[in-house]
């Protein structure tokens, strides 16, 4: 199963993810994340804002472009 605890992994710790309606998803950091391509990027901040509008400059990071055409 998924969600059964591994004998060979450490426990992973949970990160709270809080979405907002118009508005990025915010991650507790660290963060490391996939790109469509394939690509990673990583944050060590203690939250992050991830675009979800596409219209940051700083993608996937929110710098609240969405309010400009919201």
């Amino acid at each position: 199963m998924p969600n059964e605890p591994s004998d060979t992994e450490p426990p992973t710790p949970l990160r709270r993810v809080r979405m907002q309606r118009r508005g990025p998803i915010l991650v507790d950091g660290p963060v490391e994340v996939e790109l469509e391509d394939g690509t990673t990027v990583s944050s060590d901040r203690f939250r992050v804002a991830l675009c979800t509008c596409r219209r940051s400059r700083r993608y996937p990071w929110c710098d609240t472009s969405h309010r400009r055409r919201a």
